[in-house]
């Protein structure tokens, strides 16, 4: 078929579907039902045998889930000027869809019995969904303009969310109904879901997506190595963009707290919540997860409109702000009560801060057609905050046995995160009020 115009609404709307397509596995699995099929492998107090160590079963999934980001944040600059030289990001995206989801059909045999493989299958689907985004982000400026972009952003976090809650709640009818003996089985077929899903919805995003923006070229050897000579040619060139470069600077800190936040919150409900018993547990999890992705869904949005109003920077300064006081008060949270209350906050900024930060650094972009090499440097920023993230989480974890003084200790990087924010030159591109 003819290629779609950029700024097309059905081209926009291809790409935003990508995020109802994979949402499922940043659900399904990383927040609500495998934490929860975790917590039963591994009750409260059960050690695990890594290597010869003895380790909480908390800080091995911290210490697994920042060995994919390390790992994503390695391959993303050999991958990116690949796709870049070779014009076919789209068949990178198919590629980690598809890692992705096949690990999520993996994820049916994990078990403590098998656990070299199961943490292996765990990876696998940590860097298949993340290493998609890699080619995923890299698109935005390509489909959309710049006064397109705050908008098909927050929309396609906002389909993420409302399709991912579609597939949670199936999830959650079907346990509802199943004998306390069936609900693990029950579960081992919600991963099996997860990856049919991420498969087929994506085909539709496939369809209409732009096979990459220059000519085909052939790979050699040489061409590995584009994507390093890209990061150091952006960050050679971060030198003549201030504006740019103290914005990584901040997302770069405010963002390893986010995103440790949302990959870690379900573990912390599941060990540090009074919860009356194990179904009380798991249908409380469940219930919280569900209510951050709905009450995400109004967040998204409502932070678009307050960008609008008030610019980019200033919006994130404020929901920075709000994500520090989450932090300080999820140390004193203890029962179910106090977790949902925390659970629809972090539920109101957390698609708000994903959305306008993504957003924020495409307008800041200079004029290029290599995207991909700009965003693949914002994934790898990204990813190198969240390993250092996640490592310092499950290593307090570890250190002092509660998640709670790991939350408390996130809070450092959101207040240094707000006064690099501060250090932001003031851009009229980001000033949207007229």
């Amino acid at each position: 078929m003819a290629q779609l115009e950029k700024g097309s609404k059905k081209l926009l709307n291809a790409w935003a579907f990508y995020d109802w397509a994979n949402s499922v596995y940043s659900l399904v699995i990383a927040s609500a039902v495998f934490p929860i099929f975790y917590d039963i492998t591994f009750p409260k107090g059960t050690p695990v045998l890594i290597f010869g160590t003895e380790m909480k079963s908390t800080a091995v999934m911290s210490f697994t889930t920042a060995l994919a980001f390390l790992i994503v944040a390695f391959i993303s600059p050999f991958l990116s000027g690949v796709a870049d030289y070779s014009g076919n990001k789209k068949n990178f995206l198919k590629t980690f869809c598809y890692i992705g989801s096949l690990s999520c059909l993996g994820l049916y045999w994990f078990s403590k019995d098998n656990l070299y493989f199961s943490l292996f299958t765990y990876l696998m689907g940590l860097i298949g969904f993340w290493g998609s985004l890699v080619f995923y982000n890299s698109y935005l400026p390509d489909v959309a303009y710049p006064d397109q972009q705050d908008g098909v952003s927050a929309k396609g976090y906002s389909m993420g969310y409302i399709g991912s809650v579609v597939l949670l709640v199936a999830v959650l009818a079907v346990l509802l109904s199943s004998p306390e003996g069936r609900q693990m089985q029950v579960m081992r077929w919600s991963f099996v879901s997860v990856g049919v899903w991420w498969i087929v919805f994506s085909q539709y995003t496939y369809y209409f997506l732009p096979k990459g923006n220059k000519a085909e070229n052939k790979v050699t050897s040489k061409v590995l190595l584009n994507g390093f000579r890209e990061l150091k040619k952006v960050w050679g060139q971060l030198e003549h963009n201030r504006t740019l470069k103290r914005y990584l600077g901040a997302f770069f800190v405010y963002s390893m707290a986010v995103q440790t936040v949302m990959l870690a919150a379900t573990y912390f409900g599941a060990e540090e919540i009074a919860w009356a018993d194990n179904s009380a547990k798991s249908m409380g999890l469940i219930i919280s997860i569900l209510l951050i992705q709905l009450v995400a869904v109004a967040g998204a949005v409502l932070t678009s409109k307050l960008s609008a109003k008030i610019g980019n920077i200033k919006a994130l300064i404020f929901i920075n702000v709000v994500w520090a006081i989450i932090c300080i008060c999820a140390y004193f949270v203890t029962l179910p009560v106090h977790f949902y209350i925390t659970a629809g906050f972090v539920g109101l900024v957390m698609g708000g801060i994903q959305s306008l930060s993504r957003s924020t650094y495409s307008k800041f972009l200079p004029e290029t057609t290599d995207t991909a090499s700009y965003f693949s440097f914002y994934d790898v920023t990204e990813k190198i905050g969240i390993v250092i993230g996640m490592g310092l989480y499950g290593a307090v974890d570890q250190m002092f046995g509660s998640m709670r003084y790991s939350v408390v200790f996130l809070t450092v990087f959101f207040v240094v995160g707000i006064l690099l924010l501060i250090r932001v030159p003031r851009d009229k591109k980001m000033d949207n009020r007229s």
